[in-house]
């Protein structure tokens, strides 16, 4: 037995190396061939090297060795253990387990292993199909090294006695293909074969027993596979004659088929098997057990020795195996036995709910992907069959999402519509897998999708238009106003810069600085009422996003007054060494207009009222000043001791919270023989009528409703201005002020209607101040002061010619309101 044994194994040794290089051709010329339409499938033999190459995988899918790693390439398998992987430098898939054909599939003819090569930005997948083929890398090995059997020496020739068979893993060729027996004279080897197509071998009797002769015989069986080499399994056979029992035990059936729900409650009865044994006494009770019983089924199922009642004693699992094959044997008390086939089909039924497996999910996803976009990949299968085994999967309606199947068990999970993060950042997505098994079972898995953002809002301010106010003369950083905006999306893109756009006014856009985090906004300069009112400038706030997204906003800024300009005296001119002087006659009446101190303020609004008192005079009590219009008057009837220049100082003063004033010097000669003109004192009757008539209006608007105030004071305007008189020499003998005073868009700054076409120089105006003579606006300098002051001087015509005809004639309708510009 050792000599034959040694030789097998020495021949076995010599040629494996020449069936390896055979295999690996094979696989090489397959695995180039076995690929189409986004599966590739390799054909290689089972036990190869660690590490070695089953293909190009980045070749055959048409794709860069250099995506591999940019985009994550990785294999994931299906259902079993990892056993080969992707080398991402050349795109070569390698062996990276042992592959074992027997451990993975068993006794399946065909043994597919299912992988898939998963690429992500964006998320791809492909199918890799290994088909392992079987070498010859067992040997065929009998469960029992040494079988005992008794034989009565009265058995007949031709007798069989059944033989355990030797077991191969292998499949085809490569499993067992032949028995042999040692040379003996009683004793040849026939194979029978089982109704399932697997051959067994059967001890013949050729030669009559004689215990008195031989009381033992030992044989040796071997079993050989097809493989090259062929491998080979042996077994002694231990033979005892005994003394005659005639008769053997007999199975009704040679085969037995029962079925049997998995997962039976222990205890339940499959069959009762019966055999009959004609002899009587020890030689005819029998016994029944199994042979040939593995660890595993030996905790599943029992047999009764004395009744034959197969019993269920542990769990069945159809998933493990959908059917049983069992040897049992009906032995006698003489030790005779003969042997029968238990088939049990394994019914299977719905127990086992559906597996759902995420293979590969995006853990983020854009809001601005497209739809159609693959989020994860979700591997579904059930470990039933038939209907049971039949899966679908589902996803809740309401979301934007949807589920595409292109691979059988596997599914896609894409985007169905354009996604808004400001909508819903997160989406909690519920998997179902329901199978069609009765009644149907079903898992669920939830699957956390973020939406991640992108650049697609820009920046809202709160107003699209901002007014602001500021005092002049602030120091510069005084803070003016502060803007916001506010950005809807996230992290950088909702991060706001402001600035302070120079596309509109330059100069302008210059006087304020922005802080560009707050939108705090301060002076970068002091401001002067009288030179600039108001400005506009544009703030762009702009995110930080990838395009840059901006927006723009208007603030209005207006300058406030502060009383920083005093009163400058126009008429009389004053000069360090001139005095402009004016001439009364001296037999001017009480309340006779004798000339008019002529101011003006650059400030505006209470800032620019202003008012006129006397406060030095050389005679006392001779002249007065009106409050408001600056016309000085005799307070009475001049005398013979009265002085013939008479010097008054007029106190002119604003109106502003701390007042500014200035002074001016009326310089006032008496002349014999001037003729007196009564405009310059009927004038003050009709003043008197108008202080009454305002006293009437006032009394009457304290009694009307607002209405009737409107309709009157309308009513009233108009009237005086039809009746309103104003006296002028001649329009070249008037005062020219300089233009610095007022703007160049005056006209008929007069109770005629007038209008200014520019808010910085709104007149201001007391009561009774429509009575003067002089009508200005606007500011001066000093210089240009004394040049116009002098010209005045050089044309003014005193009032002694003119007689009161002419004047009413000038100061008619036809007449115009004069401006001085």
């Amino acid at each position: 037995m050792s000599t034959e044994h040694l030789f097998l194994e020495a021949v076995f040794l010599a040629d494996r190396r020449i069936c390896l290089r055979w295999w690996i051709g094979v696989f090489l010329l397959l695995s180039h061939l076995c690929f189409s339409l986004g599966e590739v499938r390799y054909v290689l033999p089972e036990e190869m090297k660690v590490g070695s190459v089953i293909g190009n995988v980045a070749r055959d899918l048409g794709l860069e060795v250099s995506q591999l790693d940019a985009r994550r390439a990785r294999v994931v398998a299906e259902g079993t253990s990892q056993l080969c992987e992707l080398d991402l430098a050349t795109g070569n898939l390698l062996i990276s387990q042992r592959i074992d054909r027997e451990e993975l599939c068993a006794q399946v003819t065909v043994c597919i292993l299912q992988f898939q090569l998963l690429l992500e930005d964006p998320l791809q997948a492909s199918s890799l199909v290994l088909d392992i083929t079987d070498i010859n890398d067992n040997s065929p090995v009998f469960t029992a090294g040494e079988i005992n059997l008794d034989l009565v020496e009265s058995t007949v020739l031709g007798r069989r006695f059944p033989l355990e068979s030797a077991h191969d893993p292998d499949l085809g060729r490569n499993s067992i293909q032949e028995y042999k027996l040692n040379h003996n004279d009683h004793f040849a080897l026939e194979l029978s074969t089982q109704i399932n197509g697997n051959s067994y071998p059967e001890l013949v009797l050729k030669k009559p027993l004689d215990r008195e002769a031989q009381a033992e015989h030992v044989l040796k069986i071997i079993g050989i596979d097809g493989g090259e080499p062929n491998r080979s399994g042996t077994a002694s056979i231990h033979i005892r004659v005994l003394d005659a029992n005639d008769n053997v035990p007999v199975f009704s059936q040679r085969v037995y088929k029962a079925s049997v729900q998995e997962n039976s409650a222990i205890g339940t009865v499959i069959i009762t098997l019966n055999a009959t044994d004609s002899d009587d006494g020890v030689y005819g009770e029998i016994t029944y057990s199994f042979t040939h019983l593995s660890d595993k089924l030996a905790g599943v199922l029992e047999i009764n020795s004395q009744t034959g009642e197969v019993r269920v004693v542990g769990i069945i699992d159809y998933e493990e195996a959908s059917s049983l094959e069992l040897d049992v044997q009906a032995k006698d008390g003489g030790g005779q036995a003969s042997h029968c086939k238990l088939i049990i089909d394994v019914i299977d039924v719905n127990d086992n709910k559906p597996v759902i497996e995420v293979k590969s999910a995006s853990p983020n996803v854009a809001e601005d992907s497209k739809p159609g976009t693959m989020v994860a990949l979700i591997n579904i299968y059930d470990l039933d069959t038939g209907s049971s085994g039949h899966v679908t999967c589902s996803i809740p309606d309401y979301v934007p999402f949807k589920l595409v199947s292109e691979v059988k068990n596997y599914y896609m999970l894409v985007t169905d519509e354009m996604l808004d993060r400001e909508i819903q950042s997160e989406y909690n997505i519920t998997l179902t897998a329901t199978d069609a098994g009765f009644p149907s079972l079903s898992s669920v898995t939830v699957l956390s999708i973020l939406v991640s953002d992108v650049n697609d809002n820009a920046p809202t301010f709160s107003q699209s238009e901002y007014n602001a106010n500021i005092l002049e003369n602030q120091p510069v950083g005084t803070f003016v106003i502060q803007v916001s905006a506010q950005d809807s999306d996230k992290g950088s893109n909702a991060k706001i810069m402001y600035h302070i756009l120079k596309d509109m006014n330059l100069d302008a856009s210059s006087f304020l600085i922005v802080n560009s985090d707050t939108g705090e906004l301060f002076t970068s300069r002091r401001f002067d009422y009288e030179q600039s009112v108001h400005f506009q400038i544009r703030v762009a706030a702009l995110d930080r996003g990838e395009p840059q997204l901006s927006t723009t906003c208007t603030i209005n800024v207006f300058v406030k007054d502060q009383n920083d300009n005093a009163p400058v005296i126009l008429y009389p001119v004053q000069t360090s060494d001139y005095i402009a002087e004016d001439m009364v006659p001296v037999e001017a009446p009480r309340g006779y207009l004798v000339t008019k101190v002529v101011a003006v303020d650059a400030d505006s609004g209470h800032n620019a009222w202003l008012s006129y008192r006397i406060i030095k005079a050389t005679r006392p009590g001779l002249f007065m000043a009106d409050l408001h219009t600056g016309e000085i008057r005799t307070l009475r009837a001049f005398m013979e001791d009265d002085e013939p220049k008479q010097t008054l100082s007029v106190l002119v003063t604003d109106n502003g919270h701390e007042a500014l004033s200035a002074t001016a010097t009326v310089s006032i000669t008496l002349g014999d023989g001037l003729p007196v003109l009564k405009e310059h004192f009927e004038f003050v009757d009709e003043s008197q009528n108008s202080d009454d008539l305002t006293l009437y209006l006032i009394i009457a608007l304290s009694v009307v409703s607002l209405l009737l105030i409107l309709l009157i004071s309308a009513v009233i305007y108009f009237k005086l201005c039809r009746r309103g008189y104003v006296y002028r020499s001649t329009t070249a003998n008037l005062p020219v002020f300089p233009s610095t005073y007022y703007s160049t868009g005056f006209a008929d700054f007069s109770r005629c209607g007038t209008l200014l076409k520019d808010d910085r120089y709104d007149p201001f105006m007391t009561t009774g101040s429509w009575r003067g003579d002089f009508r200005f606006g606007g500011n001066t300098d000093t210089d240009t002061l004394k040049k116009r002051s002098a010209v005045y001087q050089k044309n003014t015509v005193r009032r002694l010619s003119t007689d009161r005809a002419s004047l009413k004639a000038r100061a008619g309708p036809q007449h115009p309101c004069y401006v001085f510009k």
